[in-house]
C-alpha cells in the first residue's frame, strides 16, 4: 500500500499565526506587570511580618531583662533584634501613606535588616511620654528608598505601634482612643500601605 499525499494541507496561515502572536503579546503586556506587582507585594508583606515578629520578640526579651518602663524607646530594643547595621547618615526613606519621608539620623536612626529594607526607630518617643499614649513606634520601608511621593504605592512604609502592654499593631489597626505620635489630630486616620495586611 502506497501513501498518497493529499492535495489539501491543513494548518495555520501566516496571517493567522501573526494575529495569534499579537493577541498573546497583548495579554502578556497586561498580565506580566500585574504578576510582578503581586509578587513584590507578597515579598514586602512577608518581610514586614518578619519585622513584626522581631519587634515582638525583642519586646519580650527586654521585658524579661527588666528594662521595659516608661523611659523605654525603640533603640532600647535593638540589642534584642537581628539586624545588619545602624544607619545614621541622614538618608531618606518613605513614611506611611499620607506622609512623605522619614530621615535616618542620630535622633531617629534606622537599622538595616537581613531580609532587606530599613526599620526607622522613632526614638524621640518613649512609652511614658504621655499617660494617654504609652506607644513607641517603628516604620518599615521594604525597599529602603524614598519613592518621592506621599501617595500609596508598593514602596511606601508600614508603621508599627508597640504598646506598653506588648500589643503590636499597624497604624491602620490602632486600638480605640490611641494617640499615635505627633500626628494625632494633624494627620488622623488609618494609613497602612496597600501591600500590607495581617492575613
Amino acid at each position: 500500500m502506497r501513501f498518497i499525499p493529499s492535495s489539501t494541507h491543513s494548518g495555520f496561515t501566516l496571517a493567522e499565526l501573526l494575529v495569534s502572536l499579537l493577541i498573546l503579546a497583548e495579554i502578556a503586556t497586561f498580565t506580566i506587570p500585574k504578576i510582578l506587582s503581586v509578587q513584590q507585594n507578597n515579598s514586602n508583606k512577608a518581610n514586614a511580618k518578619d519585622v513584626a515578629a522581631m519587634i515582638s520578640g525583642a519586646y519580650q526579651q527586654a521585658q524579661l531583662a527588666g528594662i521595659v518602663n516608661g523611659n523605654t524607646r525603640p533603640s532600647n530594643l535593638t540589642p534584642y533584634m537581628n539586624y545588619v547595621a545602624m544607619i545614621t547618615d541622614g538618608r531618606t526613606i518613605d513614611a506611611y501613606p499620607g506622609l512623605t519621608t522619614r530621615t535616618c539620623d542620630a535622633t531617629n536612626p534606622c537599622i538595616s535588616l537581613h531580609g532587606g529594607g530599613l526599620l526607622w526607630l522613632q526614638d524621640m518617643y518613649r512609652f511614658g511620654l504621655t499617660t494617654d499614649r504609652q506607644i513607641i513606634e517603628f516604620v518599615f520601608d521594604p525597599d529602603g528608598t524614598y519613592s518621592g511621593s506621599s501617595a500609596d504605592s508598593s514602596g511606601k512604609s508600614v508603621q508599627f505601634s508597640l504598646y506598653y502592654t506588648g500589643r503590636l499593631t499597624t497604624r491602620g489597626k490602632l486600638t480605640p482612643n490611641s494617640c499615635n505620635n505627633e500626628w494625632c489630630g494633624l494627620n488622623p486616620g488609618p494609613h497602612d500601605p496597600s501591600w500590607f495586611n495581617w492575613q
